[in-house]
């Protein structure tokens, strides 16, 4: 029998987390069972790029100091790219049970019915914010907040500048504030931080436990950082590339110091536990400290990530794990950390890691990690995939990942690399290990049919309701429905009939017609040169809503870029 997360499986989290807050609450919680948490998490930032990793030119030295006081996790594993990392470590699970398949085209939506960390923390009493990267669908009920969110104050889409907030930059950034347009003023990362730590006040002032996730847009491209950042890099003879990922990561450990200040000085350090990890490798080629390959990639340096968990006087100092882990495990250790109860019905995919952080236990039981990533909407079975466990990794058509149409060999291209002795996976010791090869591609398999049995692969759907979000922006290159690299239209549920608006970003300046398909019926308006809006009568129901401007004597453009072209504004009228 199939188990399906939906709304009832968030309403009954709920009752559970409700009623234990209340118990809670009148045997009366402390800090120090019920401490702050923050969550800072990078954007394609690798291994290599801290000075803790011996990174010979990077300046990191607010961070060098944290690892110092932390419990580094020194084997954390993540997806290779940025939004199956996201939809992993915000629900506990792996990241094809929630929709998420990859980062654009329709592949970065989470179902709505997902449980998040978010959700869990809030019901129990926590207060929520997100500062930064989202990235798992600008639609409702995707957003962060109807994913548990409280305060908001994200980018869309995958990136600043990217569609559909186009034009943009990284300097005084046009941004999303609990919903609405805000107009910031400085640097991204140094916007969100002090929005972070705005926040955080207000809790403390309000002695209200908080939840932070403040996940960076830095140092994913474009690369735009002050002169005064990258231009002492590039002295040091490193090329413009580098030089721009280290002044952004510069500026960002620069905010680190500044969090940690903060918390220290308010007195929040010893009731605050700060986790500091990246999402994938590294987008450029730079240093590694020795790990094969970088984004994308299912090779050490495309997943695994710098991790520190730091809680002054509960975790102890300097202390490095070797064990695996990985961001499917952040859910449940926070729950734990948290005394926050995990509902009964909510299958993870993750493991508590509090027994190794609290030092009650030094070894969990061992186990297989798993990841596989590539473009396109329909995964398939063996492309680019990894199991990872202590000792090896089975690696399947590495490099993979922009194939969207991979001929896949009846035996598969498979690799296997003995981690204890070879971190940098430079021997594939496949046939030595025949039956470890055999074992883990059987793992793979069963692992993969899981997967695919959960949801199907079907990411998630947007709801057209104007009572939740008004109007409804349906951005085509992000969240449009692609076969074949270009957009058909987005899977929708429209839930109420009725007169619509529909505004198109247009590809020409021509007159021509308006096309909506939409439940088998094909209708449209004529445009003259300067309009770009029609009304259309739309019916209630769930499928494929294709809209598209044609111009006069020209065939149908299929616009498939990271353009704002074709994007439509949908607006009920009645």
């Amino acid at each position: 029998m199939k188990l399906f997360y939906s709304s009832a499986v968030k309403w009954f989290a709920g009752i559970v987390l409700l009623l234990s807050c209340m118990f809670s609450a009148a045997e009366g919680v402390s800090a120090e069972n019920r401490p702050n948490v923050i969550i800072v998490l990078t954007d394609d930032q690798g291994y290599g790029d801290v000075g803790f990793h011996n990174n010979p030119k990077i300046r990191t030295p607010h961070l060098d100091q944290l690892a110092r006081k932390s419990i580094e996790l020194t084997r954390f594993y993540c997806s290779p790219v940025c939004a199956p990392t996201r939809a992993s470590l915000l629900t506990g699970r792996n990241y094809y049970r929630t929709g998420v398949i990859h980062t654009s085209r329709g592949g970065a939506k989470m179902q709505g019915d997902e449980v998040t960390l978010a959700e869990l923390l809030q019901l129990a009493g926590y207060q929520t914010g997100i500062f930064g990267k989202w990235h798992l669908g600008d639609n409702y009920p995707m957003r962060p907040q109807d994913q548990g969110f409280a305060e908001t104050l994200i980018h869309k889409s995958g990136g600043i500048g990217q569609s559909p907030d186009q034009p943009n930059s990284y300097f005084h950034p046009k941004l999303w504030k609990n919903g609405d347009a805000f107009e910031s003023t400085g640097y991204c990362t140094d916007v969100f931080f002090d929005e972070a730590l705005k926040f955080m006040d207000r809790q403390q002032q309000a002695e209200k436990p908080f939840f932070v996730y403040l996940a960076t847009n830095a140092p994913h491209t474009p690369l735009e950082i002050a002169e005064s950042y990258w231009k002492p890099y590039q002295q040091q003879g490193l090329d413009e590339t580098t030089a721009r990922v280290y002044g952004m990561l510069t500026n960002l450990d620069e905010n680190m110091g500044k969090l940690l200040s903060h918390l220290d000085r308010s007195g929040l350090a010893e009731s605050t536990l700060v986790i500091f990890l990246g999402d994938n490798g590294p987008q450029q080629k730079r240093y590694t400290a020795g790990l094969r390959g970088r984004k994308s990639w299912i090779y050490e340096g495309g997943i695994r990530v710098p991790c520190l968990a730091y809680w002054p006087g509960h975790f102890r100092e300097g202390e490095k794990i070797d064990q695996i882990a990985a961001h499917i495990d952040l859910l449940p250790t926070l729950l734990t950390l948290t005394n926050t109860p995990r509902p009964e019905a909510l299958k993870l995919d993750g493991v508590d890691l509090s027994p190794l952080l609290t030092g009650s236990q030094q070894k969990l039981p061992e186990r297989s990690l798993f990841f596989q990533v590539h473009r396109g909407l329909m995964p398939q079975r063996y492309q680019n995939f990894a199991v990872v466990t202590e000792r090896f990794k089975l690696a399947g058509y590495p490099g993979t990942f922009g194939n969207e149409n991979l001929m896949l060999q009846a035996v598969p291209v498979l690799e296997l690399y003995d981690l204890s002795n070879d971190p940098g996976e430079q021997e594939n010791v496949l046939h030595a290990h025949p039956e470890t090869v055999k074992d883990l591609l059987s793992q793979y398999e069963a692992w993969f049919s899981e997967m695919k049995a959960a949801r199907n692969f079907e990411p998630g759907l947007i709801v057209i309701d104007q009572m939740k979000e008004h109007p409804s922006v349906l951005c085509r290159y992000q969240d449009g429905t692609f076969q074949r690299g270009v957009s058909e239209g987005w899977m929708v549920k429209i839930v109420r009939a009725g007169l619509y608006q529909i505004k198109i970003k247009r590809q020409t300046e021509k007159p021509g017609k308006l096309f909506v398909n939409w439940q088998g019926r094909t209708v449209h308006e004529y445009l003259a040169a300067e309009e770009s809006t029609a009304e259309f009568e739309l019916k209630a129901g769930t499928g494929l809503l294709d809209i598209c401007f044609q111009a006069e004597g020209e065939d149908r453009i299929y616009p498939g870029d990271n353009s704002t072209r074709g994007d439509v504004v949908l607006t009920q009228m009645k």
